[in-house]
């Protein structure tokens, strides 16, 4: 019975292939047969980045160094044209170093990094001249702000420069080498507040920036009375340390996006992130928790392997620890090629191993590099393989808030010869502009510009999306074909 089975099995299986072979034959020559491993039909985009610089001010590190209207604005042009050329797409200008300012504040006194001469006015509208011109190259400006130092100096027996009028002595506190607002006071954090919105008000600027000088380190408090005044609900002195830097960083936020809701704030934390829980009491968990952050900016200056802060190690640790805000890293740009910092700053393999970390992290979003001096110094040729890192264009990410209109696809995307065109729905969107060699291959960032037409020359497949003032980006158009 069972060999009986089997011979009829066998004649079955024979029938059905037969039948099976005939029917495939039977649809024809030009029948397409479903492809046994078909390949996804999305295109491959670019990914997005902050590629950021940081200008710093104090003690002219970065900018003016030099004395004269002429002088100082052909320096920053100079700097931002090379940013440009390496495709950075922002800047995190210093406005608020050392208690005084880079524009006409009724706060605080025009900086003397200007003039020479703390307090006098320049004679040009600095902070208009320089957004600018950092817009008109499409690159965002970020003010950077210290919210507490007012002045250094070199010891105890230096004098500290006079106060503005509008301080009261009793808001500050004087350490030998650094004198800085009292963080205890609800006063100064109302004038921290007073400050921002009175800039972000004035100017059309991209952000508020807040580096990492909260408590400064290392110094002797002596915040008792403070404590017993205002500290109610701390169970140490050290946790009221850290919620009076908690209310400012809130207060500072929601200053931010109530005033300015297309702005972003953003915070560039000391590496270690204990250390700044502990000793400069700051409690960046809790405010990216909170989403009182847009961009977490941690200054991850150390080597990867580094025996105390390993880069790996704190890129680790803030992703983790970022919260609703979103990471971008920055780099210790300023130890390339300089003594003292270690063999690893010594080859520009460090920079390429540290941005091949942070582009394999998705929760990763750009990066920050100090500081723009050193871009242009291209010590050991640091700046020469930082262009081969930035060697293509890309679009800024979404960041912050969602207040323009939603962009929606272009329409019209048509080639005519060597021009291609679309048009734009909406008013104030950019045109995003990519080419594929294939439809497989990751696609190029051609352009982003305001204009509804593009000259091109290479064979291959074009589409467009449309941008918003947001960087939220809208779905792309049909592929064109050249």
């Amino acid at each position: 019975m069972m060999k009986k089975l089997s011979f009829y099995t066998c004649l079955f299986l024979s029938w059905t292939l037969l039948l099976v072979s005939c029917s495939k034959d039977s649809n024809g020559p030009g029948t397409v047969l479903p492809d046994p491993d078909p390949q996804p039909t999305g295109l491959k985009f670019p990914a997005k980045e902050m590629r950021a610089g940081w200008i710093a001010t104090v003690w002219e590190l970065d900018w003016p160094g030099v004395r004269g209207e002429a002088a100082q604005k052909a320096k920053y042009i100079q700097q931002l044209d090379r940013l440009k050329e390496l495709k950075f797409n922002a800047v995190f200008f210093q406005v608020k170093g050392m208690g005084d300012a880079f524009y006409d504040s009724p706060y605080e006194p025009w900086s003397a990094a200007i003039s020479g001469t703390r307090g006098v006015d320049p004679g040009y509208d600095v902070m208009k001249f320089l957004i600018d011109e950092t817009h008109a190259r499409g690159m965002e400006f970020h003010a950077w702000m210290n919210p507490y130092r007012i002045s250094t100096r070199g010891g105890a027996g230096d004098a500290y420069p006079a106060l503005h009028s509008s301080v009261k002595p009793e808001w500050v506190l004087d350490f030998p080498t650094i004198r800085i607002y009292n963080p205890a006071l609800p006063e100064v954090r109302q004038r921290l507040n007073d400050i921002v919105k009175d800039f972000i008000t004035k100017f059309n600027v991209d952000g508020i920036h807040f580096d990492d000088y909260f408590y400064p380190s290392g110094q002797a408090y002596k915040d008792e009375e403070d404590y017993k005044k205002y500290g109610a609900g701390y169970a140490t002195i050290a946790d009221f340390r850290r919620g009076n830097v908690d209310k400012a960083i809130e207060g500072v936020f929601k200053t931010v996006s109530e005033t300015k809701p297309d702005m972003v704030f953003s915070v560039s934390p000391a590496p270690n992130k204990n250390d700044n829980y502990n000793n400069l009491y700051a409690d960046i968990a809790k405010w990216t928790s909170s989403g009182w952050v847009d961009i977490l900016i941690p200054q991850l200056y150390q080597e990867i392997g580094n025996s105390y802060n390993p880069f790996e190690v704190n890129l680790s640790t803030w992703v983790q620890f970022r919260g609703k805000a979103k990471v971008v890293v920055g780099h210790g740009y300023y130890k390339f090629g300089s003594a003292g910092n270690g063999a690893a700053f010594q080859s520009v393999d460090e920079l390429e191993k540290q941005f091949n970390l942070v582009r394999k992290n998705d929760k990763v979003f750009g990066s920050a590099i100090y500081s723009v001096r050193d871009v242009l110094a291209n010590r050991i040729g640091i700046t020469d393989k930082l262009k081969t890192l930035y060697a293509k264009d890309v679009l800024m990410p979404f960041f912050g808030r969602e207040v323009a209109a939603k962009p929606t696809t272009p329409t019209n995307v048509k080639i005519n010869g060597t021009e291609l065109s679309w048009t734009l729905n909406g008013s104030n969107v950019r045109a995003a502009v990519y080419y594929f060699a294939t439809k497989e291959s990751v696609g190029e960032l051609l352009s982003l510009t305001s204009a509804n037409k593009l000259q091109i020359s290479k064979s291959g497949f074009y589409c467009v999306t449309s941008v918003n003032v947001d960087n939220v980006e809208s779905k792309e158009s049909e592929l064109v074909k050249k």
